[in-house]
């Protein structure tokens, strides 16, 4: 229209920054493998910028802003805003109300995945930002007004510990740590948005706002009515019960029905447990828990530590818990085991009576309360059954038969037992207390059999170093690894007193461990997490390696040397993501005489957690040496075995395991590795200076065979301009991207202008230049 001007203008600025820089201006090429750049003469460059009307840029801008010149508004004189500014301050700043925005159909609770549970506080869950309503006596001032907020947990919130939380104001949002932002304002109402850290301590907050306007020495404080209650986030990847699968995470925390198993190998029965972790009265129930647990607010940031909790206030045993076991017969001053069929009932007991242990349970229903509590905080679990489930009394890592000399059994030494079916729980989270590989799902067994440093609870213990034999992590491994793998030894008593072996059973324990399948009500079977296949040498290898950290080390045949090595190395800075990945195991023979093994290798995806996401390759390697030969093998995994498999960091973990035939010497190694992404390069154009447009151009070439979706750049230097997205859209494989960034440094000095690449193939992709402005 006539009058009217086109204003090109990055407005993310606009009314925050008096006298922002100018905009920043982006041009984009993309140029194919293989296909020439075109240089644009002098000339042309000349005449482009002579004349911007006829040569049009190809610039991409933020918005288009159409103004539109008018009457300007009259501005109000400054002596009369200085007047009302000091009238406000006289005034002083207090809170009228809070509004949570606690409700089940609001913003909050739908996008934190809390809008199930029937309670009526703000359910939100940590890692993640929630938004609330602030009313106030007049408006507020950003400029001048002071206000924070205060959320305090447990009888003696400290701030050292975490519970005692300062909230304060802040004009951009980060992650990863407490803060408040001013998302809008309305007459004297303000939202704030406030994020929380992934490792907030979890439980039942209450919050304040406390305000101070510039000339007030006091300050006031408001207390809100209603709590706020934190959850784990299994939906945030820096939480560490974070799943990734969003099936998994309907099935292991938003379902509240599910399968439990039981009866015999041959004859596996299944009934419906109503978990009901989002029913009325339930949350408060384990929230109630927790207290009753006496255990400090500040250690419950920890899944770790909540899980091993949990697992010993689930039973009564020697803590007042939830539940008395009874495998006696006689119920007659309870309920029969057998006759629940829901955890919310016995949870709302113990609650409505301050406390008083719940009679009775067997493990299935210690196991569908435990797994109900789990997921109402927000650690992803489920049941777990496993048949021919050995209990070990004396952690020798066997199930042991004693007899006397004549072959009957000795009742008093025979302890240990093979039950029919053994019901406990999986929960999953990372674990980086334990070397990588091992977070995942994790056992935890709320049934009381033996106790563990002096109470009755068991796990977590990985399940990843139960299938290995690795007993020697913690919680509780050893016990676990015997339910599911030990082997059943039959000991003959001689004349003297002493006892020999005289019989084995290497597949007697640990079959048909079920859970229910996601998404479905059929039956999983799991026994391929919990151990290798029976009888093969990996198995056999778990087996054997447990077996030397319980009470009867010397129960399996030692080697007779142990003389051959094993080592993976890595050639240069490691594997290019793109190409094969490719390493070198080296076995090395020390002794004088031949020497046979056949290696057994598996690579799995793990995130940067040390979870493992699942194997992508198998395979054998026989290898036989001479004496003192060092022998190296070249390992290759293709680029189309892993291309659609990995997650962000694409790391990997190498298992080689090995036995040696003469020796019977055990090999055993675990590395991990990366795949290398390549680096942005951003290159700084003409002279640095205040004020002074300069430039900078950025390249990027694909890696990849295959091309990248939706590729997103983004762009930020302090000092030099702000951060913005440039959106490329999708780069054919091996293609080049150069993206040349205009724009005016405001403040002298050493400045960095950092860039990444934001896109689904491909992560970690980054790249940085040093700047040296200079003063005008």
């Amino acid at each position: 229209m006539p009058g009217e001007r086109l204003i090109a203008r990055d407005t993310s600025a606009v009314g925050r920054f008096p006298g922002a820089a100018p905009p920043t201006r982006v041009h984009v090429t993309i140029q194919k493998e293989g296909e020439k750049k075109q240089e644009e003469g002098a000339c042309c460059r000349w005449f482009r910028k002579a004349c911007s009307c006829c040569c049009k840029h190809e610039d991409l801008t933020d918005t288009v802003e159409v103004i539109t010149p008018g009457v300007p508004e009259p501005v109000k004189p400054p002596k009369l805003e200085l007047e009302h500014a000091r009238e406000m301050d006289d005034m002083g700043l207090s809170v009228c109300s809070v509004d949570l925005l606690s409700s089940k159909t609001g913003q909050n609770r739908l996008e934190h995945h809390t809008d199930l549970y029937e309670a009526d506080e703000l359910i939100i869950r940590r890692g993640q930002t929630f938004q609330i309503e602030i009313e106030l006596n007049r408006p507020f001032q950003p400029d001048h007004d002071k206000l924070h907020l205060d959320m305090k947990i447990g009888s003696l919130p400290l701030v050292s510990k975490g519970t005692h939380v300062i909230i304060l104001l802040v004009n951009d949002l980060e992650d990863e740590r407490w803060e408040a932002k001013v998302v809008e304002q309305d007459g004297n109402k303000i939202k704030l948005s406030v994020n929380s850290p992934a490792n907030a301590v979890i439980g039942l907050y209450g919050l304040s706002v406390a305000t101070r306007s510039p000339k007030g020495e006091a300050m006031t404080t408001h207390s809100c009515a209603k709590n706020i209650v934190m959850l784990f986030n299994p939906w945030c990847e820096e939480d560490t019960v974070f799943l990734d699968d969003e099936e998994e995470r309907k099935e292991y925390v938003l379902n509240d029905t599910g399968r439990i198993y039981y009866g015999t190998e041959k004859q596996i029965g299944a009934r419906t447990w109503n978990f009901g972790q989002f029913h009325e009265g339930v949350m408060e129930a384990c929230l109630f828990i927790l207290e009753k647990s006496n255990m400090p607010p500040s250690g419950r940031s920890d899944p770790i530590n909540v899980v091993r909790v949990l697992s010993a206030m689930v039973n009564a045993q020697d803590d007042f818990g939830v539940l008395i076991g009874n495998w006696s017969g006689d119920y007659a001053d309870g309920v029969c085991p057998a006759a629940w069929s829901s955890s919310v009932e016995i949870l709302r007991k113990y609650h409505s009576s301050n406390g008083t242990p719940v009679s009775y349970g067997q493990c299935w229903v210690f196991s569908g309360v435990t797994t109900t509590v789990l997921r109402c905080l927000g650690i992803p679990a489920r049941s777990v059954t496993n048949f021919q489930s050995a209990h070990d009394t004396d952690v020798s890592l066997t199930t042991d038969v004693y007899f006397d000399e004549n072959l009957e059994p000795i009742d008093y030494l025979n302890k240990d037992s093979v039950w029919n079916f053994h019901v406990w729980n999986d929960c999953w989270m990372a674990r980086p207390d334990l070397p990588p590989g091992h977070g995942g799902w994790q056992a935890v067994d709320s049934t009381p059999q033996e106790t563990s440093q002096g109470t009755f609870r068991c796990g977590p213990a990985s399940v990843c170093a139960i299938r290995s034999g690795h007993v020697y992590l913690k919680h509780d491994t050893p016990f676990v690894f015997a339910e599911v793998n030990s082997d059943k030894i039959y000991w003959q008593r001689s004349l003297d007193g002493n006892f020999s072996q005289i019989h084995s059973e290497k597949k007697a324990v640990g079959h048909h461990i079920s859970t229910k399948a996601v998404g479905s009500e059929e039956r999983a079977d799991i026994t391929h997490l919990y151990k290798h296949q029976e009888d093969s040498e990996e198995e056999r290898i778990a087996v054997e390696t447990a077996s030397r950290y319980g009470t009867k080390p010397d129960i399996y045949s030692s080697p007779i040397a142990e003389d051959v090595s094993v080592e993976v190395r890595m050639a240069g800075e490691g594997p290019e993501m793109g190409a094969d990945a490719q390493l070198t195991i080296v076995v090395k023979n020390q002794s004088s005489e031949s020497r046979r093994t056949t290696l057994h290798s598996q690579v799995a995806v793990m995130y940067y957690t040390g979870v493992l996401r699942g194997t992508i390759k198998k395979e054998q390697m026989p290898v036989d040496l001479l004496p003192n030969e060092e022998k190296t093998i070249e390992w290759v995994l293709p680029y189309q075995q892993y291309q659609d498999q990995l997650v962000d960091q694409a790391a990997l973990m190498l298992t080689l395991s090995g036995r040696v035939t003469e020796t019977q010497q055990v090999l055993a190694n675990q590395t991990t590795f990366r795949l290398r992404t390549p680096n942005l390069t951003v290159l700084p154009l003409g002279e640095a200076m205040v004020g002074k447009e300069m430039a900078a151009k950025i390249t990027f070439t694909n890696p990849l065979p295959r091309t990248l979706k939706d590729v997103v750049f983004r762009v930020e230097g302090l000092g030099l301009q702000k951060g913005h997205e440039v959106i490329v859209g999708d780069v054919s494989s091996h293609s080049t991207v150069t993206l040349t960034e205009h724009f005016i440094p405001t403040q002298p000095g050493p400045r960095k202008l950092v860039a990444s690449l934001d896109c689904k193939q491909l992560t970690q992709v980054h790249g940085v230049a040093d700047i040296i402005v200079l003063n005008k």
